[in-house]
C-alpha cells in the first residue's frame, strides 16, 4: 500500500507489474475501492504495469469535506500519474471512473493513448436525482441507499448469491462524505461536447442489466467518438468486472492487443 499527497488530498494507490510494462490505469465506481478490479487482474495479459487508486473519499484515500468537483477528481489522478511518470496509458474507467477518463483525456491527451469507458456516460442522471441521493446520505448514511444500489449494481441472479454481502459491505463501510462528495461531482458534469471532440481509440462496455447506466446510455456516449467500439456483457449489471470477470477480461485483453498495447 502506498500513499501520494497531491497537495489537496492523500491518494491510496497500488502499482503491479514491471516498471517498464505498458501502463493500464483503472478508476473505479462510486461507492467502491480499487478491489473492484481484483476479479479480472489475474486474467489479463502478462507484463502490464497496472495502476489502481482510491479516488478521494473512498477506500484508504483521505476524505475532504463534501462536495467535490469533477475537475478536482481529474486533477487528483493527473497529479498521481505525473508523479508516477505515466504517459501513453490505456485508461479504464467504470462509472464515475469513466467520467474521470473522459475529462483527463480532454485535458491531458499525452497521458492517454486509448480508453475504456465502462458502464458510464458523458452525463449520468440529473441534478435533482443526485440532490435526493445526497440528502438521503446526509440524513441516513449510505446504508439508507444500499439495497437500492445493489439492485442497480447487480443482476437478480448475482443478488441471490452470498458474495453480494461483500459488495454491500464495501459500499456501506465507505465514508458518507466521500459518497456525497463524488455524487455532487457527477451531478455537475456534462461531457457531451468535450467527449465528442476526442480522437483516440475507445472501447465502451455495458452490462445488460445495468440499472445505473443502461446499455443505450453507454452506447450514446461511445458513439460520440469516431471509430469507437462497443461491447455488451450479458447477465451483468453495473459492475460486469465482478459478475462476468472472464468475459470482461477477454474483452479488455482483446482491446489492449487491438491497439498494440500488448
Amino acid at each position: 500500500m502506498k500513499i501520494f499527497d497531491t497537495g489537496d488530498v492523500r491518494l491510496h494507490y497500488r502499482v503491479d507489474g514491471p516498471r517498464d510494462g505498458a501502463p493500464v490505469v483503472f478508476a473505479n465506481s462510486l461507492g467502491t475501492d480499487m478491489r473492484l478490479w481484483d476479479p479480472i487482474l489475474p486474467l489479463l495479459p502478462e507484463g502490464l504495469r497496472i495502476i489502481r487508486y482510491d479516488k478521494r473519499g473512498h477506500g484508504l484515500s483521505s476524505c475532504p469535506p463534501a462536495p467535490y468537483s469533477m475537475g478536482a477528481l481529474i486533477t487528483d489522478i493527473e497529479r498521481l500519474l505525473d508523479f508516477l511518470e505515466v504517459r501513453q496509458c490505456v485508461f479504464v474507467g467504470l462509472s464515475i471512473g469513466g467520467m474521470i477518463a473522459q475529462g483527463l483525456a480532454t485535458k491531458r491527451l499525452d497521458m492517454i493513448r486509448a480508453m475504456v469507458l465502462s458502464n458510464t456516460a458523458a452525463k449520468i442522471g440529473n441534478p435533482e436525482m443526485w440532490a435526493e441521493r445526497i440528502a438521503a446520505v446526509e440524513k441516513g448514511g449510505i446504508e439508507s441507499l444500499a439495497d437500492a444500489v445493489m439492485e442497480r449494481w447487480f443482476s437478480a441472479d448475482f443478488r441471490a448469491r452470498p458474495e453480494l454481502e461483500l459488495w454491500r459491505n464495501m459500499l456501506v463501510r465507505g465514508e458518507d462524505a466521500g459518497y456525497a462528495g463524488c455524487s455532487a461531482a457527477i451531478s455537475g458534469t456534462d461531457f457531451y461536447t468535450p467527449t465528442a471532440a476526442l480522437r483516440l481509440p475507445v472501447l465502451g462496455i455495458a452490462g445488460s442489466d445495468d440499472g445505473s447506466t443502461p446499455p443505450d446510455l453507454v452506447r450514446e456516449t461511445v458513439d460520440l467518438i469516431p471509430a469507437s467500439k462497443f461491447q455488451l456483457i450479458r447477465k451483468a449489471g453495473h459492475l460486469p468486472c465482478v459478475e462476468q470477470p472472464e468475459e470482461y477480461a477477454r474483452v479488455l485483453g482483446d482491446f489492449l492487443r487491438g491497439v498494440g498495447h500488448v
